[in-house]
């Protein structure tokens, strides 16, 4: 039945062109929150995550361990082998304990083994720390995943002076460079021996 009255639309109250006007509005309104964010975000650094040591030698720990690196050089210098500063990476299996101690990587100079004659020095702070360590990873390289490690019959040598840990691993087996024999007398010459357990 007709009551003559008709449905009311929105847009009968409103002004031509509000509609559009009140949504420019609306966007401004949201773009400038948007750009008053950006403002504090910018204002504020993020911080910064200082990136993982890299594994290996570091500079920092090269300057501690100068005084062993002439110890080095002197005691394989009586046996004429040289010490020099590797061209590829090294690092050897190693207790966790070790992981984060401070490092320096030598290498003797063999000519036919240019793979060989790693010298792995660890900077401890003082000489009982040294001498803890340096039990861990005779301990450790006695042990199972110690010795998968190396192959079969490596000889480890460990030397304990002062606070630092010199770590040299050889294969009488696999000689092959005639001057590797060479290496392990001459770093017996420096500091306290640490035996590995049989």
């Amino acid at each position: 039945m007709a009551t003559g009255l008709r449905p009311v639309r929105r847009d009968d109250h409103a002004a031509p062109g509000a509609g559009r006007a009140l949504a420019r509005l609306g966007l401004a309104g949201v773009l400038a929150l948007g750009a008053a964010g950006c403002g504090v975000l910018a204002a504020t650094p993020a911080p910064v995550t200082p990136a993982p040591a890299a594994p290996g030698a570091s500079a920092t720990a090269n300057l501690a361990a100068a005084g062993i690196r002439t110890q080095l050089v002197a005691a394989l210098g009586a046996r004429r082998l040289i010490l020099v500063d590797p061209k590829i990476p090294f690092r050897p299996g190693e207790p966790a304990e070790l992981t984060d101690v401070p490092r320096s990587v030598y290498q003797v100079q063999l000519r036919d083994d240019p793979t060989g004659g790693f010298i792995v020095v660890y900077g401890l702070v003082s000489p009982p720390l040294a001498a803890v360590a340096g039990v861990t990873l005779a301990t450790w390289l006695a042990t199972g995943p110690g010795r998968v490690q190396a192959p079969q019959g490596t000889v480890h040598v460990i030397r304990q002076v002062g606070a630092d840990l010199v770590y040299y691993r050889w294969l009488p087996g696999a000689i092959v460079d005639p001057e590797t024999p060479n290496v392990q007398p001459a770093l017996e010459t420096l500091g306290i021996a640490v035996a590995v357990p049989r």
